[in-house]
Order: C-alpha cells, then sequence, then structure tokens
C-alpha cells in the first residue's frame, strides 16, 4: 500500500529546535547521548530481569516490558532527528512521517496503560499482600499487557487512518517529529473529525488510564494509613516511590503539552516541552527503578560475574 494523500504533498519539512548551523553540533551530541543512555540503561533492565530468576514476578515483568517500550519509543523519533542533524537536512517523506506518527501513537499509549498496569499491581501487593500470589498470576500478567498492545495498537491505526484522508497545502512542522496535533494542523482540509478522533485517544490514552492511577493510589495511601507502626509505613510506602515518579514526570510533561494554550503551539517551548515526556522520561526511567533497587543492583552484578567467568575462560 502506497501512503501518499490526495494532494500529491510526497515530503514534509521538520524544522526542529533550531535552524542555526552553529547550534546543530550541540543539539546532535547532547541527543546522541540522551538516546545512548536511555537504550543502554532499559536494556540493561531487561537483562537484569530476565537473568535474574528472583526478578520473575510480576512487578518486574511489568518493569521490562517497560523497558522494551520505552527503547521503542525513543527510536521512534530521535535516530530520525539525529541524521537529519547530522546531514543538515529536515526533510522526512510522506510515508515516514506517517508511519512515525502511527508508532509513536502506539509506543505513547502502551507507556499509558503499563504505567496503569503497575500501578494497579502495587494496589494489589499493599492492600491485599495475602492474595497478591492468587490475584497477580502469569496469566493476568499476560493478558493485561496483551491487552495494553491490542488497544494501543488499534488506537493508533484509527488515528493514522484518518490522517490519510487530509489534504496538505503547507509542508512545515514546527517539530522534531511528526505529531499527531501538528500534523493535523498543516491540514486545508476539514479536520472536525479528526479533532474528535483524537480527543476520544486522549481520553482513552490519558484520563482512563490516568483516573486508574488515582484511584489505586487513593486506595495504597488509605492501607497505609491504616498500618501502626511506622517501617511498616516506610516499607509500603517505599515500593510505590519509584513509579510514582515515573508517573509524575511523564503525565505533567505530557500534558503540559497537550493542555498548552494555542498560542504556544509552535513556539520553540513547546519542542522543548515535548523532548520531556519523549527523551527524558524514557532515559530516566532506568536510573528512578534501579538506584534504590536492590534486587536489580544484586541481578546486575551477578550477570557482568557471569559474563566476567566466561570471558576468562573464553580467553584462558
Amino acid at each position: 500500500m502506497t501512503l501518499r494523500n490526495i494532494t500529491g504533498v510526497s515530503e514534509f519539512l521538520l524544522l526542529g529546535f533550531s535552524e542555526k548551523p552553529e547550534l546543530q553540533p550541540f543539539i546532535f551530541g547532547i541527543f546522541l547521548s540522551m538516546y545512548l543512555i536511555t537504550v543502554f540503561g532499559n536494556l540493561l533492565i531487561i537483562l537484569a530481569v530476565s537473568s535474574d530468576s528472583h526478578l520473575h514476578t510480576p512487578m518486574y515483568f511489568f518493569l521490562s516490558n517497560l523497558s522494551f517500550v520505552d527503547i521503542c519509543f525513543t527510536s521512534t523519533t530521535i535516530p530520525k532527528m539525529l541524521a537529519n542533524t547530522q546531514t543538515e537536512n529536515n526533510v522526512i517523506t510522506y510515508a515516514g512521517c506517517i508511519t512515525q506518527m502511527y508508532f509513536f501513537i502506539l509506543f505513547v499509549g502502551l507507556d499509558d496503560f503499563l504505567l496503569t498496569v503497575m500501578a494497579y499491581d502495587r494496589f494489589v501487593a499493599i492492600c491485599h499482600p495475602l492474595h497478591y500470589r492468587v490475584i497477580m498470576n502469569p496469566q493476568l500478567c499476560g493478558l493485561l499487557v496483551m491487552t495494553s498492545w491490542v488497544i494501543s495498537v488499534l488506537t493508533s491505526l484509527l488515528q493514522t487512518l484518518m490522517v490519510l484522508k487530509l489534504s496538505y497545502d503547507k509542508v512545515k512542522i514546527p517539530h522534531y517529529f511528526c505529531e499527531l496535533n501538528q500534523v493535523v494542523k498543516l491540514a486545508c482540509s476539514d479536520t472536525f473529525l479528526n479533532d474528535m478522533v483524537m480527543y476520544f485517544a486522549v481520553g482513552l490514552l490519558a484520563g482512563g488510564p490516568l483516573a486508574g492511577i488515582l484511584y489505586s493510589y487513593s486506595k495504597i495511601v488509605s492501607s497505609i494509613r491504616r498500618i501502626t507502626s511506622a517501617q511498616g509505613k516506610y516499607k509500603a510506602f517505599s515500593t510505590c516511590v519509584s513509579h510514582l515518579s515515573v508517573v509524575s514526570l511523564f503525565y505533567c510533561t505530557s500534558l503540559g503539552v497537550y493542555l498548552s494554550s494555542e498560542d504556544t503551539q509552535g513556539s520553540h517551548s513547546l519542542v522543548f516541552a515535548s523532548m520531556m515526556y519523549t527523551v527524558v522520561t524514557p532515559m530516566m526511567n532506568p536510573f528512578i527503578y534501579s538506584l534504590r533497587n536492590k534486587n536489580i543492583h544484586r541481578a546486575l552484578k551477578a550477570f557482568f560475574r557471569t559474563i566476567a567467568i566466561k570471558g576468562l575462560l573464553v580467553f584462558g
């Protein structure tokens, strides 16, 4: 199937962060470093969880899925931006723009749903500890992840198909990737239906999961307040700190972008705000989840020790 809109526009121009040539090497270096840290950090979490049988639990199963999605999330936008910066050519083909948009919506939706599933896991662990293993069985965990994938794929497909029906007379996108809202605004045809579908998707992918997270943590807080010992309260709350930090960072930055006024939609401030949840949040996740997590530390030490022993045996 050839992706081509009815006006014959074959490519778009991504304006990115700055058009000044002297800033391009700096931007390239910063984003390359952030991308490598994101990929390497999330890969370490996946390796730690998969290599240590003690981490084969629902919490770490969801965490490894989140790390995989974060790698895909950043890989959807950053490599193309790096290539454009290096070649000083900000063009992206129409087919490339639609493809990038599809995967971006898919992975941002998955991020939302996985954060909600992880909040539900903490809710069961703290509010129903005696029934945790029964409730959070492998079948339910697999079903929750699969459902997140199905809903995200269908929503992304619907949004993308709606964009394919639009015609364009402008080709400059004031962003460093093909962000749905910006692409729709470039259309010269009626976008009312696109806007309605977009609002529905935001409600489904952001409002629904956020409501689920808030409900889970309201129950968690009520449960923690009923714990009599200070040590027990601290232990229960400490298991939620990492997840709360990631949720706060992700939702505060992403909702700030989409709830901002129309006057700032085309400014550089929007681009930098978008960078916070598309680049910074996936990069920070490995640090947030691993800095205070002794289980991850132990698994990584065991993994590298095994690699070192195998290397010595080979070279010996």
